[in-house]
């Protein structure tokens, strides 16, 4: 796949008269625990030529394309809209940075934009984006017989990003491994995250679990802490 992502990059760089940046992975696959199935979420941070930010009118500053039966998502940013989303402390855009998975990027530009992005991190900001999906996330677990793996996954980790937001004062990495190490969390409890993360590399993303009473309240926990610090960060 990764052949066919690199000409699809070179395509859309020809196609629409950029300049690549970065192209990174994001999802499962950069957060650390995909499906066998899981699909390819790629996401650009690109730049225009001048004259492009000299117009007076507004032109439109993402790129989307769905490929090869919807198993490869390919979305970009305008560094302009990227730099403005690093200023407001969104967490989407603190993610792509810290990528691991990176199929290209211009030179020093990852580094540069990370030691950017401190000054602008907000610890409020980003606590309501990890603890708003961690509820949502959390909703479709709770009290179910079965679920799908993937959602409690979805639930733990962005409970897990604001335990980190509360407790630490540096942006959350984008690694769930670093995340859960990073905490001061029972060794059994990792040790169980890093068995079922190795299980969920084995299944797909339709299947449906069930259980998990230690992890479920510990994901309750984390939201109930989480909502009574937010005030005070």
């Amino acid at each position: 796949m990764e052949e066919k992502i690199q000409g699809y990059l070179t395509q859309i760089e020809a196609e629409q008269g950029i300049t690549i940046l970065l192209a990174c992975e994001t999802g499962s696959r950069a957060w650390g625990f995909p499906s066998v199935d899981s699909d390819y979420d790629v996401r650009l941070i690109y730049r225009h030529e001048l004259d492009w930010y000299l117009s007076l009118s507004e032109k439109k500053d993402i790129i989307e394309a769905m490929l090869e039966d919807r198993e490869l998502d390919i979305v970009g940013w305008d560094i302009r809209k990227c730099l403005r989303l690093l200023w407001k402390s969104n967490a989407a855009i603190l993610e792509r940075i810290q990528s691991p998975i990176i199929y290209r990027q211009a030179p020093s530009f990852v580094a540069e934009i990370n030691e950017l992005a401190p000054l602008y991190y907000s610890r409020i900001a980003t606590m309501h984006h990890y603890l708003s999906m961690a509820k949502g996330m959390f909703g479709e677990v709770e009290g179910q017989e079965t679920y799908k793996l993937k959602k409690l996954f979805y639930a733990l980790r962005t409970a897990v990003a604001s335990r980190w937001i509360m407790l630490r004062e540096d942006i959350p990495p984008i690694r769930f491994d670093l995340m859960i190490k990073g905490l001061d969390l029972p060794a059994g409890l990792v040790a169980h995250i890093e068995e079922l993360i190795a299980f969920k590399a084995t299944t797909n993303e339709s299947y449906l679990h069930s259980g998990e009473l230690e992890l479920i309240a510990f994901i309750k926990t984390c939201i109930s802490l989480a909502e009574g610090a937010g005030s005070s960060l």
